[in-house]
């Protein structure tokens, strides 16, 4: 009788199920745990911009005025965000900024987006944010924009 030594290829079976079923649990909590990462990231960046925006402001002098878009608040004369964040891209989200001067018929304001680049189970959030001149900050499911008209609700 030979002393052979190893696992059988039924004990290797089973520690492969076994290693599949961990996965198979594990994997969609991982991905769950990124989209919000994500998405709390974007919610984070939208807040910058809106300090960025209202620094921007009150640095425009009598010019009063907001950034007409948002690689103004990261260029290397105002540097008020990121380079990332700047050309409108961060945590797989897409944001967009734009702002207007004051006129002797309405007050200076902005509008500030963010939609993820890819929405479902797989994609980077399933939440869009948006945000304007008075600082809050709002959501809605999925990637659609959000304007003033639609705000969605409010986060904060």
């Amino acid at each position: 009788m030979k002393n052979e030594k190893g696992f059988s290829l039924i004990e290797l079976l089973i520690v492969v199920a076994i290693i599949g079923i961990i996965a198979a649990i594990a994997v969609p909590n991982l991905l769950k745990s990124r989209q919000a990462a994500n998405e709390a990231s974007a919610i984070g960046s939208t807040r910058t911009i809106g300090t960025a925006m209202a620094t921007y402001f009150s640095t425009q002098g009598l010019n009063s005025t907001y950034a007409t878009d948002l690689a103004l608040l990261g260029g290397s004369n105002v540097n008020l965000v990121d380079a990332q964040l700047s050309s409108g891209n961060k945590s797989g989200f897409k944001f967009e900024a734009t702002g207007s001067a004051a006129t002797n018929a309405s007050p200076a304001t902005f509008d500030e987006d963010c939609q993820p680049q890819a929405t479902g189970s797989f994609g980077t959030g399933n939440r869009s944010f948006y945000s304007n001149d008075s600082f809050v900050i709002y959501q809605t499911s999925g990637s659609s924009v959000l304007t003033r008209a639609s705000t969605g609700i409010p986060i904060q």
